[in-house]
């Protein structure tokens, strides 16, 4: 619960510093909520996928920090939030590698037609920066709906990680939309909304990992 309070708490700083132009608060609480995320998420048993989802969230607060920093680091940001991508990407090929060909083609889809979009209005000297990030989110999602099908995981992880992965995507193209093809209205509200959305799904399906499934037997009453 306090680690659920710390979020909207900082959550709600920030999109109040945001709309009053307060650079400073907007530095200091725009990493909380996913910080109270990393803290909710240490609470479980600890296996590879904690491992690797903890890496993600940290690394997500260094892209945060520095997109907010006020010099031009927006290559530095771009490459953390690469790095957390690719380590959600691990801890999602740790549950499964079966291809999942549908998942593939959904995924390769949306990053495929986002780098489309973004190459047309003209990337200069970020063309190669963008198009491994489109590669790597698309894969990161491919892999993440990939978990839908495997087995013995419960099914509330294998949800959130998906919607959760999805929503991440979809965060991340609005900024591309945004930064090279035309601002739109409420861009920094659907940005951080989506992207805190997304994190809180990819925590929860840690914290929902180990749920006992319905048909799981009790060690004190199985049969010998």
């Amino acid at each position: 619960m306090r680690w659920a309070l710390l979020a909207l708490i900082g959550a709600a700083a920030y999109l109040f510093a945001v709309t009053f132009d307060l650079p400073a608060l907007r530095m200091l609480c725009k990493p909380l909520p996913v910080l109270a995320m990393l803290l909710w998420i240490l609470g479980s048993p600890a296996d590879g996928y904690r491992r690797w989802v903890a890496v993600g969230l940290v690394l997500s607060m260094l892209g945060d920090i520095l997109l907010e920093w006020p010099i031009n680091a927006f290559v530095p940001g771009l490459a953390a939030f690469l790095l957390a991508h690719l380590a959600y990407l691990a801890a999602y090929l740790g549950d499964t590698r079966r291809v999942a060909p549908l998942g593939l083609l959904i995924a390769g889809t949306l990053g495929g037609g986002l780098f489309a979009l973004l190459y047309s209005r003209g990337l200069g000297p970020l063309l190669v920066p963008i198009a491994l990030y489109s590669l790597t989110i698309s894969a990161m999602l491919w892999r993440a709906i990939a978990r839908l099908g495997v087995p013995g995981i419960a099914n509330a992880s294998r949800a959130c990680a998906a919607l959760g992965a999805l929503l991440f995507v979809s965060s991340d193209a609005m900024i591309g939309i945004s930064r090279f093809v035309a601002a739109f209205d409420g861009a920094s509200y659907a940005i951080m909304l989506t992207y805190w959305l997304g994190q809180l799904g990819i925590a929860a399906s840690v914290t929902s990992r180990h749920i006992a499934l319905p048909y799981s037997e009790d060690p004190t009453t199985s049969r010998a």
